[in-house]
Order: structure tokens, then sequence, then C-alpha cells
């Protein structure tokens, strides 16, 4: 009786469910015959009943009642399942690589039904109970605002994103009970890509500021002699504005200038077309995905001081290259079924960080960056050193650093704000995890704050003090079950001694603005 009691008060909690087709009735009765829940079962998720009742919706404990009614479900023979809807970019190869791989560490099999060129199921089952189907993952390629249409209709259970959600999109979610998309609990950043503009491999330029990127989008820009090519046209090519890619377009390189963008664009779905598209016209220029160029040649980014970035691996991961961008998970506020929850459980393992990185992606595995093989940003600190730098600050920081290595791990924020960047909120949640298994016992590490050059030495080496600061305290309150008394935190700032971009345009101060991590 008390189990069943402790049930029912449990449905007060924000739980709620996997969606099922049809809601039907049942009754759920105490094993001791005690209490009778009767009404609509609206979920199930192998576990716990959501029971649509006379009093409301109520979430019970599966193990303490007997369900009766023709909607009861055989509890033998349940199958998980769940529906990802979104981009392709995300769907169409990152993610079955990572259910073949759970599969396998799990001796499980996987068997793929492609029901359309834009839907895959893939049914998980286990040999050993001869064959039984455990689960059913359904793979939805549209784009990310179908995605979050989908979610928010309750048509798909987890949205996968090349973009953050709309602010418009968290206030739906809010409305029809599925939470805060926007908290900490509602994104998961699986892996990393970055838009990389490309040209064709014949094309004599080799790199392009964002600046002169953005002109060349919005038309400022028509002819490459502009940009030190030949006296030709520049034809455009972009992902769709309806597309994830399209989007973080939009988002990371022509806000506010996206109205403004050039009309004899050529627009591609996502996907490999528009690199190829490109790769074949030696005056075209398009921007894509990283894990899409193809046959085409990516560009580097040009800062109007000197600096130029590539977006490789180590780049991309430290963020450190302009224009990363995360690859999202959005879950709402709903208990997945055990299996569900153990993918996503899985998604944080190392071995599932190496299928990132096989697919094509960026994976978050920390790396360690000895202080050897950063050369070129030392020689940048010494060359863009401001008035205020003195010597003996530059000297002190090298003599500081040396001893030490840099992990891939780096914090930034949003611009304007002092919140966490959302790959930033994804690595206190990594590096909190790193250290609960113990992977930093014994070690130092060093949260370092460095500023772009704004503003007076002394106040940026403050201000880069106290993000470092904040950032490590951020880092101690996720990491709940470390054994902090085996780990050395500390904290150190350099202000704008070692910037990582100009400092004369926005993105470039936000690069500059960053809480990097050292251990020893």
């Amino acid at each position: 009786m008390a189990i069943v009691r402790a049930a029912i008060f449990a449905a007060l909690l924000l739980f709620s469910f996997v969606h099922t087709a049809r809601a039907q009735d049942v009754t759920l009765i105490s094993r001791d015959g005690d209490v009778e829940i009767s009404g609509n079962l609206v979920g199930f998720d192998g576990e716990f009943y959501r029971v649509d009742t006379v009093y409301g919706e109520l979430t019970v404990d599966g193990s303490g009642v007997v369900c009766e009614g023709p909607g009861c479900p055989d509890l033998e023979a349940f199958v998980a399942r769940v529906t990802f809807s979104g981009a392709p970019t995300v769907g169409r190869v990152l993610m079955p690589a990572l259910i073949e791989a759970f599969a396998i560490r799990n001796s499980f099999q996987v068997d793929r039904e492609v029901v359309s060129d834009r839907e895959t199921v893939y049914r998980v089952t286990d040999p050993g109970q001869d064959g039984r189907v455990l689960g059913e993952f359904t793979f939805r390629l549209n784009n990310t605002d179908e995605g979050f249409a989908d979610l928010l209709a309750d048509e798909a259970d987890i949205v996968m994103a090349m973009r953050e959600v709309r602010r418009e999109e968290v206030v739906r979610g809010r409305e029809v009970g599925i939470g805060d998309l926007s908290s900490r609990n509602g994104s998961r950043v699986i892996a990393l890509d970055a838009l990389v503009p490309v040209v064709a491999p014949s094309n004599p330029v080799q790199s392009v500021s964002l600046t002169e990127l953005v002109q060349v989008m919005t038309g400022e820009i028509d002819n490459w002699q502009a940009l030190g090519g030949p006296d030709a046209p520049i034809a455009v090519h972009v992902h769709g504005p309806r597309s994830g890619l399209g989007q973080a377009t939009e988002d990371r390189l022509l806000k506010p200038a996206f109205e403004k963008l050039l009309e004899a664009v050529t627009f591609h779905p996502a996907g490999p077309g528009l690199a190829r598209s490109v790769a074949a016209d030696p005056f075209a220029i398009g921007v894509t995905s990283r894990s899409e160029t193809d046959a085409a040649w990516e560009l580097a980014i040009r800062g109007e001081c000197g600096f130029e970035l590539r977006a490789g691996r180590q780049a991309v991961k430290t963020e450190d290259y302009p224009l990363t961008s995360p690859m999202f998970l959005y879950l709402p506020a709903r208990r997945f079924p055990k299996l569900v929850r153990e993918f996503l459980s899985y998604l944080r393992d190392p071995s599932a960080q190496l299928v990132m990185r096989r697919a094509g992606f960026v994976d978050q595995a920390p790396e360690e960056i000895a202080i050897h093989q950063q050369g070129d940003r030392f020689a940048n600190a010494i060359a863009r050193a401001g008035e205020e730098t003195q010597l003996e600050e530059l000297q002190r920081m090298v003599s500081f650093l040396t001893p030490l290595k840099r992990l891939t791990t780096t914090f930034r924020f949003e611009t304007g704000s002092v919140r966490l960047d959302a790959q930033s909120r994804s690595n206190v949640q990594q590096l909190a995890r790193a250290m609960e298994v113990g992977l930093y016992d014994s070690r130092r590490l060093v949260f370092v704050g460095f500023s772009d050059s704004d503003g007076a030495a002394a106040a940026n080496l403050k201000i880069a003090q106290r993000r470092a600061d904040a950032v490590r305290d951020a880092v101690v309150e996720a990491a709940e079950t470390a054994n902090l008394s085996r780990i050395g935190l500390e904290t150190e700032a350099f202000g704008e001694a070692m910037p990582m971009a100009c400092d004369d345009s926005a993105w470039g101060r936000q690069i500059n603005r960053r809480v990097e991590v050292w251990v020893r």
C-alpha cells in the first residue's frame, strides 16, 4: 500500500513520457487491491504509467500495480520507441553510426528499414532473447524548424538541430508542457561542426575576412578582383533559410544583414550538394558545413590585422575558429524508456566520441596541447601586444604556462552577456564528468582568463580574472560526486596578453574573451 501511495504522489513530479498513438482506457490496481486508478493511458515507458484521470494526469510506478483494460501494454514484449526529427546533417550519418556503435557495445543487433527518403527506422534486437525487438529508433530528416515543430506537436521526441532553440520555440515549449528547452537539461551538444567558406580548387583566392564574406553574400562585393582573384563576377551559394545550416549561417555570420542577402544567391538544401556545385564553378563561393565540403576548397578566415584560421579539428574544438557550429539534441522534460536513456548516456562515453570523429565530425573529448605545439599563438601574442601589454607581463605568462598543457576545453560567453555560450555550457558538463570519474585526480587544473583589448589593460585583467573564477565555480558545482581534494584547482588571468583574433571586429573581440583550461 505504501509503495502504491508513493507512486501516486510521484505523479506530482514533472514527469512525462514518450507519446503513444492513442490514449486508451485502463485501470491500475494496487497489488493488495485497496487502490484503483482509472483513466486513459497516455504514456508508458516500460517502467511508469502516465494516466489521464478525473483528478488530472497521474504518474504511477508500474512495479506497484496491476494494469487491466484494453489499453494495457504487454510488459514482457515492451518495445522502447523514440523519434528523432530535424537536421539531416545530424541524422544522416552521425546518429546511425552512434546507434550501430551502441548496439555493438551491448551485444545487440541493428536492422534498418528505409520508410522513405526522409525517414528510416533502426530496430535494436537482442540475439540472446531469440531476436526480441528491444527498441525502435526513428529518424526523420527534414530541417531544424520542422524538428522543433514535430516536438511541439508531440510527433517527435527529440530534435536534431544545427542551431540553438529560438525564443518563440522556448515559449511554446513551456505552453505545451515539455519544459524549458533553453535550460541546461533541455539540450545537449553531441558533436561539433563548423561553417566554412568554400571555393573551387582552381580558384586562386586562399582566404577571406568575415567582413568581406558578408559583403560578398549581400552583393557589396560582386567581383573576384576585390578579393585578389580574377576579373569575374562572383556566384554565391548558401543553404536555404529553413535548413539548420542556413539558419546557423544567419545566426553566426549574417545577422543583422540576412535581409540584405543577395537576390541572385543560389539556395541549397542541407547536404553535400552546395559544395559540389561550388567545386564545379571556378567563380562560385559558398558557406557550408565543415563535414560536407566534398571536393570544394576551404578558405581560411582572415582577420583585418593578419590573423588566419582554418577549421582544423583543434581550432573547432577550442572554439578558436570563429564559425564553430555545435550540433544539438533538444530533449523535452520527459522520462524516456530505459534503452533510450542508456543510449543518451552512451553519447558522453569516450568510445562514442571516437565514433563522432570517425564520422567526420569534431568530438568533445578533451585533448592536451603542449606549449611547443602552440608557437603561432605565442608569436601572435608578441606581434599583436597592445601598448599597455608590457614585456614583463608576456614573460610572466610564458613562465607560468610553460610547465602546463592546454586542454582543448575552452569557455566563451554569449555576445554582450556573462552567460556561457552553448558549447561552453556543454564543456562544463564534460569537464565535470571527467573530474567525477577521476581523470584529473592528482593533477593540477588552472582556469586561465583572457580578454579583448577594448578598454584599459588593468580593468581587462580584472574582468578576465572574474570570468576564470566564475567558470571554475560552475565546473565545481556541476562535479557533484568528484573528490575535489584530489584535484588542484586554480585560477589565473592574463587579460589581453594573448589575442586569438583581431580586436577590430565584434567576432574577434568575442573570440578573445575566453577562459582556457591548462593542466599539469
